[in-house]
């Protein structure tokens, strides 16, 4: 399977290009601002169409060129509904400080389709199976996408939910910290240690990892070893 990411805008929101291998069709993760272009460098150096374009939250540093990407290629996006409200009102996460500072920055184009997510229904688009968990707590609409890699192991793509050695904040609107807490603690813990994460923002990292070092992820409840070994979801 081929994973390629770089980041993006001003944010550095990272974003990521996913597909079987070179030459075929790929899945687009987060295109957030200025990601057009290289987006397009990838198509064309891997030989690569893109199929669709799955968000894993609303805030407008992960979705400003999903709708550019998806009229210019004539494909959807998937998003969990909770945040569909932001695709035409970007400034809605940020509250009046946010709207202020980012002024002219935030007029961006709504994909012309989108999909609704429904957590444990996976999503199939370019030959790849993603499967799909809600977690609110950066935004009521936060997912993690999960995939199997066929060379073995497994990678989730954790959107502002998990980073290395931090979680996505929750103090802007929708953002609810006791939530993000029980997400950590019921579908971040229970991972295998040994599953791959692509973050929203900064390095790859894993979960076991976070799970020895995050400071966040301390003095949460911690699932057995029988679930973090034999069912790495």
């Amino acid at each position: 399977m081929l994973v390629l990411g770089f980041p993006v805008g001003p944010l550095q929101a990272n974003c990521y290009v996913l597909a079987p291998g070179r030459g075929g069709p790929c899945v687009v993760v987060d295109p957030g601002q200025d990601a057009l272009e290289p987006l397009a460098e990838q198509f064309a150096e891997n030989e690569l169409t893109p199929a669709g374009v799955l968000l894993t939250h609303g805030h407008f540093d992960h979705v400003f060129s999903a709708g550019e990407l998806g009229e210019r290629y004539g494909i959807a996006s998937w998003l969990h509904p909770a945040d569909r409200h932001m695709l035409t009102d970007p400034g809605a996460a940020l509250g009046p400080a946010g709207r202020q500072l980012f002024g002219d920055g935030l007029r961006m184009s709504a994909p012309a389709e989108v999909h609704e997510l429904v957590p444990g229904t996976p999503v199939e688009v370019a030959g790849l199976r993603f499967d799909v968990t809600h977690t609110p707590g950066h935004t009521g609409g936060s997912v993690l996408y999960g995939i199997e890699a066929e060379e073995g192991g497994r990678l989730l793509l954790s959107g502002d939910t998990l980073f290395a050695g931090a979680i996505g904040r929750t103090d802007l609107p929708g953002g609810d910290h006791d939530r993000m807490l029980a997400s950590l603690a019921e579908e971040i813990l229970p991972l295998a240690d040994d599953v791959v994460v692509l973050p929203g923002h900064g390095p790859t990292t894993t979960i076991g990892r976070e799970r020895a070092g995050n400071p966040f992820l301390q003095g949460l409840p911690v699932a057995d070893a029988v679930t973090r070994t034999e069912n790495p979801r």
